[in-house]
């Protein structure tokens, strides 16, 4: 009972607060991910968003205005990771902070060794457990790749809500479907990581940002950039992993390019 009231709800909402076609076609045109959407996937897309600007209020911090087209946009790139799950991976919290540009955060950072690091931050973007997500609009505005090529500070930070549904902490392993195998993802995962730190000791080019390498949380994190971002890439230089992302999102982006 409780199941159809919800799925009842979330139909009121969907009907209630529409995005017109015009703005939806813009919202689409402004990111070439969500472009190679097939017509049935950028509708549902267009739900889950509605869903998750009803459910998220957009605060703009030091002085930051947001309008309608902006707040699309970053909903939108949120909910392309959501797309064949569901809402409620966002449950639990309710805010989105964006400043202008990248913000300082005093708080310590700890390694993967378990060092703490202390001192001022310059960020694009922070994910909390319950808390807010921040972003930073130079980083998440459209065409942004501020990290290089397949990079993209939305997907990356919402990648770490949807980790951090484990625990407090993000720790690059995401609540797994009963489908998947848990040793199967974590030793194809400690592959690849293994492999990107042996190639910067080595000095040798990294197959994906050397960010990654900071620890399990950002590898997940980066991994999941390229997978929506640059799949065909990524998938010819790590098929593997490929396929753990896409059993876990339960996408083929790949398939959207070669088709």
């Amino acid at each position: 009972m409780f199941g159809k009231f919800k799925r009842w709800r979330k139909q009121q909402i969907t009907q209630g607060e529409p995005i017109n076609n015009a703005l939806w076609a813009r919202t689409l045109a402004r990111a070439p991910v969500l472009e190679s959407l097939s017509h049935e996937e950028s509708e549902r897309l267009r739900q889950r968003t509605i869903l998750f600007l009803h459910e998220k209020s957009f605060t703009g911090a030091a002085g930051m205005v947001l309008d309608r087209p902006m707040q699309l946009h970053m909903s939108a790139l949120a909910c392309l990771l959501i797309l064949n799950l569901n809402i409620d991976y966002y449950a639990g919290w309710h805010e989105v902070i964006v400043y202008p540009g990248a913000f300082v955060t005093g708080r310590p950072r700890v390694d993967e060794n378990g060092l703490v690091h202390s001192g001022d931050q310059s960020l694009g973007g922070e994910a909390w457990g319950r808390g807010p997500l921040i972003l930073s609009w130079e980083n998440a505005r459209p065409g942004a790749h501020i990290h290089g090529e397949g990079s993209n500070v939305v997907i990356h930070e919402f990648a770490h809500k949807l980790d951090m549904l484990n625990g407090a902490n993000a720790n690059g392993m995401p609540p797994l479907h009963s489908s998947m195998k848990r040793q199967q993802w974590t030793d194809t995962l400690a592959a690849a990581y293994k492999k990107l730190k042996r190639q910067l000791k080595q000095g040798r080019q990294p197959w994906i940002d050397p960010y990654a390498a900071t620890n399990p949380a950002e590898f997940f994190a980066v991994i999941s950039e390229h997978f929506f971002e640059r799949p065909l890439w990524f998938k010819r230089q790590e098929s593997e992993l490929y396929q753990q992302l896409a059993q876990f999102y339960r996408q083929d982006p790949a398939a959207r390019f070669s088709a």
